[in-house]
This record gives C-alpha cells, sequence and structure tokens, in this order.
C-alpha cells in the first residue's frame, strides 16, 4: 500500500508558490508548459495528482528543477542520513515518490524510492535528460521503455542506461511496484529529477 498521504508535500500548493514567485499567471505557466489552464488550476487546488511528466514540463516552464517541488530550498550538505520516517514523500498519479537524499546533496546524484500502483505511468510523454540512470525493483513487476525497446524488471533485476535517451515507465502489472531509481552524472544545473517527477502517471 502507498505512504499515508499525510505525510507527503501538498504539491498543487507548492506549485502555486512557485508560480507566484516568479510572477506568473495560471495561464501564462499553462501555456509556457504545454497545458491546458483547467489541468494546471486542479493540480494546485489538489483535486488531481500530476504524474511525473507533467512536474517535468511544469519545472522546465518555471526555470526550476523537479526537486523545487520536494519543499522549499535548503543548504545543500556533503554527508546526508535520512531517516525512513524522514523522507520527503511527493504524491504523483497512481503513486508516491519519495526523496532520498539527493534534494539536499551537494553531489551529482539523486536517489529516489518510487511507489507505483498498478496501471500507473511515467505519463504520456518521453523523458529526456543528461547523466545516467539506475533502476533497481524492490518488489513487483516495472516496464521500462528505453528508446522504444522495452526492458521487463522483476524483483532483483536492474537497468543502467545513458538519460539522454527517451525513456518511459509503467507499471504493467497487478500489484504494487517498488523500485529505487539513482540519477548521477548530469550536467551542472541540470535537475532530471525535476523531469521525472512532472510527468509520471498521466495518461
Amino acid at each position: 500500500m502507498l505512504k499515508p498521504p499525510a505525510a507527503s508535500i501538498d504539491v498543487g500548493q507548492r506549485l502555486r508558490a512557485l508560480r507566484e514567485e516568479r510572477r506568473m499567471t495560471q495561464r501564462g505557466l499553462a501555456r509556457a508548459s504545454g497545458m491546458s489552464p483547467n489541468a494546471l488550476s486542479q493540480i494546485e487546488r489538489g483535486n488531481v495528482s500530476p504524474s511525473i511528466s507533467t512536474l517535468n514540463r511544469l519545472a522546465t516552464a518555471l526555470g526550476v528543477s523537479i526537486t523545487a517541488f520536494f519543499e522549499a530550498d535548503k543548504t545543500r550538505l556533503s554527508v546526508i542520513h535520512v531517516k525512513a520516517e524522514q523522507r520527503t514523500r511527493v504524491p504523483i498519479t497512481r503513486g508516491l515518490v519519495e526523496g532520498l537524499g539527493g534534494e539536499v546533496f551537494t553531489g551529482q546524484v539523486e536517489p529516489y524510492f518510487l511507489t507505483l500502483e498498478a496501471g500507473g505511468n511515467s505519463g504520456p510523454h518521453a523523458v529526456v535528460h543528461t547523466g545516467h540512470e539506475f533502476v533497481f525493483c524492490v518488489r513487483g513487476t516495472l516496464e521500462y521503455n528505453v528508446e522504444g525497446t522495452a526492458y521487463l524488471l522483476e524483483p532483483g533485476d536492474s537497468l543502467l542506461f545513458a538519460s539522454h535517451l527517451r525513456h518511459r515507465w509503467r507499471n504493467p502489472g497487478s500489484t504494487v511496484v517498488n523500485a529505487i531509481i539513482v540519477l548521477s552524472d548530469f550536467e551542472a544545473g541540470d535537475r532530471p529529477q525535476d523531469r521525472h517527477l512532472v510527468s509520471s502517471g498521466e495518461e
């Protein structure tokens, strides 16, 4: 089962704050991200959880990294110890993304823990970013599609690829999927985790 939503960040409220900080109207952000004003309004009001691909598009339009949705700016550190109950949690469509410290780490590594319900996916748009991506399936079955080739990951399976290759993922099974995803070696200024958060789960 998914973690209790009470421990999750209010993505809609965070999105509204980021938009207002940049003095953008809902209509302006909708136009810049290629979304409808109504869809954006639904997200900001908390009526809809965005997919990873949607968060990615919003982050790009706002000029921030996807980790900006986790929480307000924090001091980055060279050593990060995250207790299980202290993970930063962001709800997405049919799932949950939990930060494992990369959002406040000084290095070019962003690990996170993915929980995806049956039928959940990364969204309607493929994801592309700099660096490399490592995926380790902990539970269930996760299908990763990289440049048109599908890779089926079961518990204990892993996948490693260059992140400039167009990729997306989905849970094709009937049970919940848990996976650890590590983004690394991305270029300075690029925050690939943002791309993943924006689009997940939309169909």
